[in-house]
């Protein structure tokens, strides 16, 4: 692969020689969309290990810094870069593992578009692209005391390798015997404020002067694992989850009347009569939202617990026999090292290493990106990557696609 020479401003629209090796600068490539030219630039040095964005706009004669926002990848030995559906950048990292090759930029996605009007300043976002999809997550909310929690124990207890839970963050202390991570990501107060700013959390509330909230990256590692992810939260944090990018399913558990759960309430005998007080004022209300604001696709009274779970399994199209209601997300087939890239018709052709051409389908790679899904904030998921040639059936269709000519347009 080679490396693009530094750009500056004055040079910006001349023919760009391929196989200079910038100063000091590690390597970076050049996407242009219209007016504007986007260079991200990397460095493979151990002291920096970030990768930079910089955006020519062209109508302007002017650069800019743009907000980044989403997870961004760490830097890596270099990267190859293809403009992808018109609105991201795909992003192939060199000498990466196989679940971190894949990034995108989004340039001129909705969510961009959205920020943009925001923060009144040029956006762009990171995703991580993951190959397969991913079963929607559920939002499961309920008063206190209705044994929602009873019931997704005993739903990760018979599917342990199903579903799995997200690690809310908080700004509390940890207690004795709570591990971080594990029970919660413990975290600073201006550090949560700033991620919530930054549109990294899905919902969060204040509760006796601590911030609790999921964020979007806490869900994605669920999905990562090949697991469905489960959301215990209140109404008002499934309205904020509704509002947001997530496809979710939403249920809602209620008890068979007011009155039963007051009584269920007092029978555990843990919280004094003002909790209990406080517990039923705000049980009241959200058994008014929960069954009539049409937040929730769902409706589950738990009057048995036995029926009532049987009942959450058969909407879930779990049989009780099986774990098969979500096969683990397929990893990509290996980490194209030394590659160029080249887009076409929604499909991106990798070339790896410098086989003979005689060879070369032995070292192609075919990303196909028609069945993309989500994005920034989160995962770009759909991503479908095989080793083949896509052109077989035309026999001058690879020599043609792997010109060095045609391919230096594309690769930094």
């Amino acid at each position: 692969m080679g490396e693009a020479p530094e750009i500056f401003e004055d040079d910006l629209w001349k023919v760009f020689p391929v196989g200079l090796e910038p100063e000091s600068r590690g390597y970076q490539t050049a996407t242009i969309l219209g007016e504007k030219t986007y260079v991200i630039v990397g460095s493979d040095t151990e002291s920096s290990l970030s990768i930079g964005i910089q955006v020519f706009d062209k109508s302007r004669g002017k650069w800019a810094i743009p907000t980044v926002l989403g997870t961004k990848p760490t830097s890596c030995k270099g990267h190859s870069a293809v403009l992808l559906n018109k609105d991201r950048i795909l992003i192939l990292k060199q000498d990466s593992t196989p679940d971190d090759c894949t990034w995108l930029l989004e340039v001129d996605t909705e969510f961009v578009r959205e920020q943009k009007k925001i923060l009144k300043t040029e956006v762009v976002a990171w995703s991580k692209g993951v190959k397969g999809d991913s079963p929607k997550p559920l939002v499961i909310s309920g008063p206190s005391g209705v044994g929602k929690g009873t019931l997704i124990s005993k739903l990760m207890k018979e599917f342990p390798s199903t579903f799995g839970f997200s690690v809310s963050h908080t700004t509390r202390a940890l207690r004795d015997k709570e591990k971080d991570g594990v029970h919660y990501h413990f975290t600073e107060r201006s550090a949560m404020e700033k991620e919530i700013q930054e549109g990294k959390f899905l919902e969060y509330a204040s509760v006796h002067g601590n911030l609790y909230g999921t964020s979007i990256e806490a869900v994605e590692m669920v999905s990562d694992a090949g697991k469905r992810c489960i959301l215990d939260i209140d109404v008002q944090g499934a309205r904020s989850v509704r509002a947001s990018f997530l496809k979710a399913i939403f249920i809602f558990i209620c008890p068979p009347s007011y009155e039963e759960l007051e009584k269920r309430l007092r029978a555990r005998g843990t919280e004094t009569e003002e909790q209990i007080q406080k517990r039923l004022r705000n049980a009241r209300a959200e058994l008014e939202q929960g069954r009539s604001s049409g937040l929730f696709d769902h409706l589950l009274v738990n009057d048995d617990f036995e029926m009532c779970y049987k009942s959450l399994k058969k909407l879930l199209g779990l049989d009780g026999s099986t774990e098969a209601i979500c096969e683990p997300s397929p990893k990509m087939v290996e980490s194209p090292v030394g590659h160029s890239v080249l887009e076409m018709n929604e499909k991106v052709l990798i070339h790896c290493g410098t086989a003979e051409l005689g060879k070369a389908s032995k070292n192609l790679f075919v990303l196909d990106a028609s069945s993309l899904k989500g994005g920034a904030p989160g995962r770009t998921r759909g991503l479908n990557m095989y080793v083949g040639d896509p052109f077989a059936d035309r026999p001058n269709g690879i020599k043609r696609l792997l010109d060095p000519c045609k391919l230096s347009i594309s690769t930094n």
